[in-house]
């Protein structure tokens, strides 16, 4: 550690107290004597240690087992990494592999006893689960088509691994006031949901010396969880090669001025909307007093992080297929069988989306009939078009310790029910969030589910579910907006199909759900719930 504490004298909440003690990636130094003790014996003051090494303890927190994240940055892999993950899941996830919303994978049920033998298994086909969670940069995220995307500047895969390089296992970064969550793309259409990062890199061009450079603009302070804020535009523009010293640069000015004393405050976010943009971005050009004032920005859309369906590649002769994978689950076996389409038609390599979706990429055109009739694609779909295809949600109460209600076990019926009703030539995108943190990107979906504690009018606890319309990221970006009304999981099919049969039936022709939110007010959604809950048993109402 070549830096110094200079927050040790402050009041401080428990994990900064003992993070002052142990630097939390010892968890690997610690684990070898740790496994040699019942679960039971470990202290719980231990367990935010154990998410340095990308683990969550499962609840029942008694049982010794964890939710386990592996990271991957840029969301790329290789075949035999594949095969690994794959292994991963049969061995110790009950045959179960989850997709994430950064271009990762994870997994339940990892047992305590197991995982210095599991960590050394996945460090040898070299990945790693060292800062998947914690106090410290997560997994940096990029465009999922980065080098082979017909609509970016170009590619950003080399700086996305500099980018990771430069923190990964780095002392001097271990310790930050809470998680700080880097995008780096140059889609045009926001591939990498630039403003939900802390910092976000977007595609700009800036004239220098009579020259047209390509590189990007920065965005800082975005983030979702119990209060979303969005990105803001600072005045700088980068190449590609300054963007490690101005992450870390970000990070450092996190690190030493982020606030430490309530965790719910601890976010980048909430230093942001304090000092002011202008103020931080003064502070980064006292180390970097180089930087150029902003480019122009070449953001034009937003596709969600998403890259479903069948598309050539900017390659001549090569496309991709973007395979949808309902609320982010698959089973191992079925997870093997996409690892090899790809070892056998692609060019070794398997990626992820931001919707936790895969891609297989360099499918020569004369074996798209074969790829297109694999077995596999019998249970998943290569052709977007399904409400199903665009939702994402989080784990949920089955596992997470946080959640308020249940997801992926209610979602995908629920969608499906709503699929057998409607029809749409964009299917609006729907989430499913077990509590206000927004794992799922609630904030930013057409149509958002959270999920919430209450009771029925007899004064029976219930889970239930609030709604949220009107998410976006075009243009800097729009937070959906609540609506009134709490739902149990049987009551979801109609309100959310109460607002699907009004877009239905109302929108105009090509219009998106976004577009058709804008040009409405919420009072006429907020109509629509009122309506549905009118039709309600009153025995039946949530209070």
């Amino acid at each position: 550690m070549s830096y110094s504490v200079t927050w040790a004298a402050e009041r401080l909440n428990k994990n900064e107290q003992n993070k002052l003690q142990e630097d939390g990636l010892d968890v690997f130094k610690d684990l070898p004597e740790l496994i040699k003790k019942p679960f039971s014996e470990i202290d719980k003051s231990y367990y935010m240690y154990f998410k340095y090494a990308g683990l969550t303890v499962q609840k029942p927190q008694d049982k010794g087992l964890f939710m386990m994240r592996v990271k991957i940055p840029g969301g790329v892999i290789t075949v035999a990494q594949g095969d690994h993950l794959a292994q991963i899941g049969r061995d110790y996830g009950h045959g179960d592999i989850d997709l994430t919303t950064r271009q990762a994978v994870q997994y339940h049920w990892i047992p305590f006893e197991k995982l210095v033998d599991i960590f050394a298994g996945i460090e040898a086909v070299g990945l790693t689960t060292a800062g998947a969670e914690g106090d410290i940069t997560r997994n940096v995220i990029d465009n999922p088509l980065a080098g082979i995307d017909p609509n970016e500047l170009f590619d950003t895969r080399p700086t996305v691994l500099a980018v990771n390089q430069r923190f990964q296992g780095n002392r001097d970064y271990s310790n930050l006031p809470r998680k700080m969550k880097i995008s780096i793309n140059t889609n045009i259409f926001n591939a990498g949901n630039a403003e939900i990062n802390d910092l976000a890199l977007i595609p700009a061009v800036k004239t220098i010396d009579g020259q047209a450079v390509q590189g990007f603009n920065v965005k800082i302070g975005g983030g979702l969880g119990m209060k979303p804020y969005l990105g803001l535009a600072s005045n700088i523009f980068v190449t590609a090669d300054q963007v490690p010293d101005l992450a870390e640069v970000v990070v450092q000015l996190y690190r030493d001025n982020g606030y430490r004393r309530s965790r719910g405050k601890a976010r980048l976010k909430f230093l942001i909307q304090d000092w002011g943009i202008a103020k931080f971005e003064a502070k980064i050009r006292e180390q970097l007093p180089d930087l150029q004032t902003a480019g122009q920005s070449l953001v034009k859309g937003w596709t969600n992080g998403t890259a479903l369906g069948l598309h050539p590649q900017k390659q001549a002769g090569y496309y991709y297929v973007g395979v949808s994978i309902p609320a982010g689950r698959l089973k191992a076996d079925q997870f093997q069988a996409f690892v090899d389409l790809a070892r056998q038609y692609g060019r070794d390599e398997l990626r992820f989306d931001h919707s936790q979706n895969l891609i297989i990429p360099w499918i020569k055109a004369v074996d798209l009939p074969a790829v297109k009739a694999a077995a596999i694609f019998k249970d998943f779909s290569y052709q977007p078009q399904k409400l199903i295809d665009f939702g994402t949600t989080c784990t949920g109460a089955e596992y997470c310790n946080l959640a308020n209600a249940h997801t992926k076990e209610i979602f995908k019926p629920l969608l499906a029910q709503l699929d057998a009703k409607f029809q749409f030539e964009q299917p609006p995108h729907i989430t499913l969030t077990g509590c206000g943190n927004g794992c799922a990107h609630r904030s930013i979906a057409d149509i958002g589910i959270e999920g919430i504690h209450a009771k029925t009018a007899a004064g029976d606890r219930v889970e239930a579910y609030k709604l949220s319309v009107g998410g976006s990221l075009l243009k800097g970006g729009h937070f959906n907006e609540l609506l009134k009304g709490k739902f149990t999981k049987d009551q979801l099919p109609g309100a959310v199909g109460a607002i699907l049969q009004d877009y239905q039936a109302h929108q105009a022709a090509g219009e998106t759900f976004y577009t058709y939110f804008s040009r409405l007010d919420l009072a006429h959604f907020q109509t629509l719930l009122d309506d549905h809950l009118a039709s309600l048993n009153p025995e039946e109402v949530i209070v």
